[in-house]
């Protein structure tokens, strides 16, 4: 597994991270504001997660005077998407390997 996938790994693997970004895929640019008043945790404790998701690639940053608008970037779940496609071909070939190898000794 590639250091980006582990990263991402991490970095979803926190539920409120998690939540911060499906929040910003599904609803759109928010600022640290409104992440906050849906987080249900401190604004300094939002801000920490964002640094993290920023870190990873999941999300962008938009400075607008005092405010900052946050976006979620679903294309840096690439590696992801790879890694499950790889490991549901490797289990697929297992899998059918098994049948295979039960309908012989079935005969």
């Amino acid at each position: 597994m590639s250091t980006v996938t582990d990263q991402l790994f991490r970095t979803l693997a926190d539920p409120t991270r998690r939540a911060i970004f499906e929040s910003l895929c599904r609803e759109g640019e928010q600022t640290v504001g409104v992440i906050t008043a849906r987080a249900g945790v401190s604004q300094p404790a939002v801000s920490k997660h964002l640094g993290v998701l920023k870190s990873a690639g999941l999300v962008s940053d938009r400075p607008d005077g005092r405010l900052t608008h946050y976006s979620a970037r679903p294309d840096s779940l690439t590696a992801l998407n790879d890694w499950t496609d790889e490991m549901r071909r490797f289990w697929h070939r297992k899998l059918d390997g098994l049948e295979d190898l039960l309908n012989r000794m079935d005969q």
